[in-house]
């Protein structure tokens, strides 16, 4: 059996790539938070401690400070390792994928459910990199099946998009009915 005879050997972390500048981006959220709950909170008079609207946030945000600054501390007194910035990189590529969502979200009031989900199925197929007719046709199948399950099975209620407004009335009526 190996024991650890040092406190540092026991308290040995072993850094990642891009570690330094999440600690860094943790602690200060923590910080902000922390700085603001006095504006998003308050104290009742009359209530036990426990029982303060702001006591259970504060203690929260306390300790999610406390310990981001433990590990911004371990991040920065341990071994320096090449490919930060590459890590950056790759967390800021994937927040595309919220503007994405943001676009569809945008788009759906306008062109109506079907239009616009076929549309990010489409654009989300051709942006991973996939250009076969079979990609493209599956995307929009899986498109259609998700907005028929959604509207017509489950009834989910969503917003009917305004180019509806300009089909026939057969047309548009089935169009927020289904689809």
């Amino acid at each position: 059996m190996t024991y650890i005879w040092t406190l540092q050997a026991l308290f040995r972390r072993y850094r990642r790539p891009g570690d330094i500048v999440f600690a860094w981006i943790f602690f200060l959220s923590a910080l902000l938070l922390l700085s603001r709950i006095g504006s998003q909170t308050q104290v009742v008079d009359g209530n036990k401690l426990f029982a303060q609207p702001r006591f259970w946030p504060a203690i929260s945000l306390s300790g999610m400070a406390f310990f981001a600054g433990l590990h911004l501390f371990g991040s920065a007194v341990s071994e320096r390792i090449p490919g930060r910035w590459r890590e950056v990189t790759i967390w800021l590529q994937s927040i595309e994928y919220a503007f994405w969502f943001l676009a569809y979200a945008i788009a759906v009031p306008w062109l109506g459910y079907l239009p616009s989900t076929l549309l990010l199925a489409l654009l989300l197929v051709l942006r991973s990199g996939y250009r076969s007719g079979l990609a493209l046709s599956g995307a929009g199948l899986v498109a259609l099946v998700v907005v028929v399950i959604f509207k017509s099975f489950l009834h989910v209620k969503l917003p009917s998009g305004a180019v509806y407004e300009l089909l026939p009335d057969g047309l548009r009526q089935i169009m927020l009915t289904y689809f």
